[in-house]
């Protein structure tokens, strides 16, 4: 058996989780959820202290009505 030591790069981490590839991966799988649940839904990036986030939401009341009645989002999230 051989002593492999591993050392992760923390900084290295933490700039590719805020990095534009990152931040456009999520922005892919947020429109490709919007696109899922139809009208009254939005999209947004942001970049936080430790990551980029994605997050679709409901605006409409339609859509939220829809949201908490069905569980829209997450189903659209589990396609």
């Amino acid at each position: 058996m051989s002593n492999f030591k591993f050392k992760l790069d923390r900084t290295g981490v933490a700039s590719l989780m805020k990095s534009s590839e990152m931040q456009n991966v999520l922005k892919g799988h947020a429109k490709a959820i919007k696109d899922r649940v139809g009208d009254g839904y939005e999209q947004d990036i942001y970049v936080g202290k430790n990551r980029a986030n994605a997050m679709v939401s409901a605006t409409s009341i339609k859509a939220k009505k829809d949201n908490m009645e069905n569980n829209t989002l997450l189903k659209a999230v589990h396609r």
